[in-house]
């Protein structure tokens, strides 16, 4: 991310359940709320305002790295969450 890193140091979740949050919901026209079932489905418990939080704070960072960067990781975290 060439020298933008963000930090996750103090949350409580993963950094994959994190960015996959972020992902979801810059990608496609979905609600906090929508995310948080979406997750829920994956078995992962995560409030519609932590999704809220987490997109305020990583979702520019996110949308510096390029798209295939991304996506690349974001399908790493999809086999990790089946």
């Amino acid at each position: 991310m060439e020298g933008m890193s963000p930090s996750y140091r103090g949350h409580q979740y993963p950094v994959e359940v994190i960015s996959h949050c972020v992902w979801l919901y810059f990608r496609f026209p979905l609600s906090f709320r929508e995310v948080e079932e979406l997750m829920l489905e994956r078995g992962v418990v995560v409030s519609h305002e932590t999704v809220r939080r987490w997109c305020a704070k990583f979702g520019q960072v996110y949308a510096s790295v390029p798209f295939m960067l991304f996506l690349s990781c974001v399908n790493d975290l999809l086999h990790i969450l089946h």
